[in-house]
């Protein structure tokens, strides 16, 4: 799928000092606080990561509420969708004028009338509502059939997001994979492209310093709660 990446990243994490005897506990409640919400610094929604401390001298902020930051090198998967890309998802809700759909488990998606092509008619088989194909009678979307379609846009504050089913690449993957020549449903994993710029997440303005905090534990963490969607084939 085009919208996923994987980005390395150089982060400062902020840990209260009455977590200090649990440092990694911590950092993993942090990171996990950021997961399945889109962040700018990133452009993009953490889905997983994978981690390892830089610094074993962890510095304590000065103040009246001093934070130990520590510092990480961390491994990012980003969802970041963006105008006229492909994305996969799976159908949950068909109406006359709309096609709702799931992408990834977690961000939903909306196919207006206006949005899918004049080939697709609305009809209604045995109670159950689906487009169909005007010249492709088994090229059929329903309810629980995986589709690719257009990016028009997305709400990143919701994670929702606005497609389009004119394109003629778009539709359903079982059908495109059979019909459409040089299809093939794995292409877009082929295009992922690792984001060679380090992102930097960091409370602007403060600085690191003040007395040094020594972590002795050398123990490299992964942490993934993102669902993995399996490719239809």
């Amino acid at each position: 799928m085009e919208s996923l990446k994987v980005s390395d990243a150089n982060m400062v994490v902020y840990v209260h000092p009455s977590k200090s005897n649990n440092i990694y506990d911590a950092i993993l409640r942090e990171l996990s606080s950021m997961l399945f919400k889109f962040h700018e610094n990133f452009d993009g929604v953490m889905l997983a990561y994978e981690f390892n401390i830089l610094d074993k001298n962890a510095r304590i902020l000065n103040g009246m509420h001093p934070y130990i930051a520590v510092k990480l090198k961390a491994k990012l998967l980003l969802f970041s969708p963006k105008p006229n890309m492909l994305l996969e998802g799976k159908v949950v809700k068909i109406t006359q004028g709309s096609i709702h759909v799931v992408v990834l488990g977690f961000s939903s998606a909306v196919i207006t009338d206006e949005d899918i092509r004049d080939e697709f008619v609305h009809k209604i088989k045995h109670g159950e509502e689906l487009f169909c194909s005007k010249f492709h009678k088994r090229h059929v979307i329903k309810v629980g059939s995986m589709i690719q379609f257009l990016v028009k846009s997305m709400d990143e504050d919701v994670l929702h997001i606005s497609g389009s089913l004119v394109p003629e690449n778009t539709g359903s993957l079982h059908w495109l994979a059979n019909h459409l020549e040089g299809f093939r449903v794995n292409d877009s994993v082929k295009k992922r492209k690792k984001n060679e710029e380090a992102s930097v997440l960091q409370d602007p303005g403060s600085s690191v310093s003040g007395e040094a905090l020594s972590i002795n534990n050398e123990h490299r963490i992964k942490k993934s709660k993102g669902k993995r969607r399996k490719t239809e084939s």
